[in-house]
């Protein structure tokens, strides 16, 4: 059985042997682990999974995949939800005294959404390992006062301590897409600092609304100039110069 990638399920099956090895490498499975793939595809890294785990969870959303997939692996190994991750309620494969430990190869299309998502599950997570855009892994990591640095870098680095492992090309997928990829890791923070998330994601998003603005301007509407400086922010900084902790104070002053 044979699977055409789907355009508007952003289909990209990595096929490269030598990165799903280097993938699982960087994963390290244990027979006993708790894991869940998300858009396990035709299931190449799932197989490779399934050599070191004594079963798997993976969420899939293409019907026709998850026929295939049924096909390939055994029921009492390959645990599969078929339907769609962003809806997908990942707290309910906990089990007592067990962490999740989730990897996936991410569609393009939803990654910030989908990050944003599993951020509600993070007090039952161990470590995520994706592969995503390039473009958007850097934004994840991104450092205060470089160009990629923003909304999304601030959101997940008070949740998540992240790094980004390697970089893979267009040439290890079929069909290759546009773009470089890269595999990420992203650990919970064991004690993130104190606030309201969505207190948090309003001061974010309305900072990095117009960022060519200094902050003093994009926060007008929330912050005088006297809580911005008592926050430690200089109100004539840019957005993407100031650091979490600042944001964090702004979200409690709210």
């Amino acid at each position: 059985m044979t699977h055409s990638p789907r355009k508007r399920f952003g289909q990209n099956f990595l096929t490269d042997q030598t990165v799903l090895h280097e993938i699982i490498r960087a994963i390290a499975p244990s027979a006993d682990d708790l894991m869940v793939e998300i858009g396990p595809g035709q299931g190449a890294l799932t197989a490779l999974l399934l050599q070191a785990l004594t079963a798997l969870h993976a969420v899939e959303l293409d019907r026709d995949l998850v026929r295939l997939l049924q096909k390939k692996f055994s029921p009492d190994r390959l645990i599969l939800h078929s339907g769609d991750a962003l809806q997908f309620d990942f707290g309910s494969l906990v089990a007592s005294g067990r962490s999740l430990r989730i990897v996936g190869n991410l569609p393009y299309n939803i990654s910030s959404p989908l990050l944003f998502h599993l951020a509600r599950f993070v007090s039952q997570v161990r470590d995520q390992h994706f592969m995503l855009q390039k473009e958007v892994v850097e934004r994840m990591v991104a450092e205060p006062g470089s160009k990629d640095y923003g909304r999304l870098s601030v959101m997940l680095q008070w949740r998540y301590q992240m790094e980004l492992l390697f970089v893979v090309p267009p040439a290890a997928f079929d069909p290759p897409p546009k773009v470089d990829s890269a595999i990420v890791r992203m650990i919970p923070v064991a004690a993130p600092l104190d606030c309201e998330q969505h207190k948090l994601e309003r001061v974010v998003t309305k900072a990095f609304s117009q960022r060519r603005k200094v902050i003093r301007n994009c926060l007008a509407d929330l912050f005088t100039e006297a809580q911005l400086i008592q926050a430690g922010i200089d109100p004539k900084a840019r957005p993407e110069t100031v650091g979490l902790e600042p944001y964090v104070r702004l979200a409690r002053l709210l």
